[in-house]
């Protein structure tokens, strides 16, 4: 495990049969950003969204040897109306804790600039949590900026419910 590098990583989307373990990752992901308790998402939900209604997509990051992913990138296309082009959004990317610290998620990151170029995207967006100084400090080595100017609003549930009934 410890001469394992970055350049050893393959890539592979994920198949239906791969959503127990996405479900998985979301949860670890959850339990660290200290949000465990706001995943509602199930295995037949994931699996109806991810490869029936082709809401999203997951990029498996994978180690000869090893008997699981050590981590994953779900993502989607957005669209940037003042590009006039589809964007790249990241929702989540996990790296498991044991394999942090080797340059995995760089290379997660690489991967996915590599699939937003090939299918034409503008640009490449995500979220972050204010706290997260480890992953703020990342992102910027990237070159990554903070739209700080920008404010995220959010309708769910009850209030989401209101307004489409109002």
């Amino acid at each position: 495990m410890d001469a394992v590098t970055a350049d050893q990583l393959t890539f592979r989307f994920a198949e239906r049969a791969d959503t127990p373990l996405v479900l998985r990752f979301i949860r670890e992901l959850a339990r660290y950003e200290r949000l465990e308790d706001q995943v509602v998402a199930d295995a037949p939900t994931l699996e109806r969204e991810l490869f029936d209604e082709h809401g999203a997509q997951v990029l498996l990051a994978e180690l000869p040897g090893e008997p699981e992913p050590v981590g994953f990138v779900l993502f989607f296309h957005n669209f940037s109306t003042f590009l006039g082009r589809r964007g790249l959004y990241l929702e989540d990317l996990y790296v498991r804790p044991e394999w942090r610290g080797r340059g995995f998620g760089h290379a997660i990151l690489r991967e996915l600039a590599r699939i937003a170029r090939a299918r034409g995207c503008g640009r490449m967006e995500w979220w972050c949590l204010d706290w997260n100084e480890p992953s703020i400090g990342f992102y910027r080595s990237l070159g990554a900026e903070a739209m700080d100017e920008w404010t995220v609003y959010r309708l769910a549930g009850d209030t989401l419910e209101r307004l489409a009934t109002s």
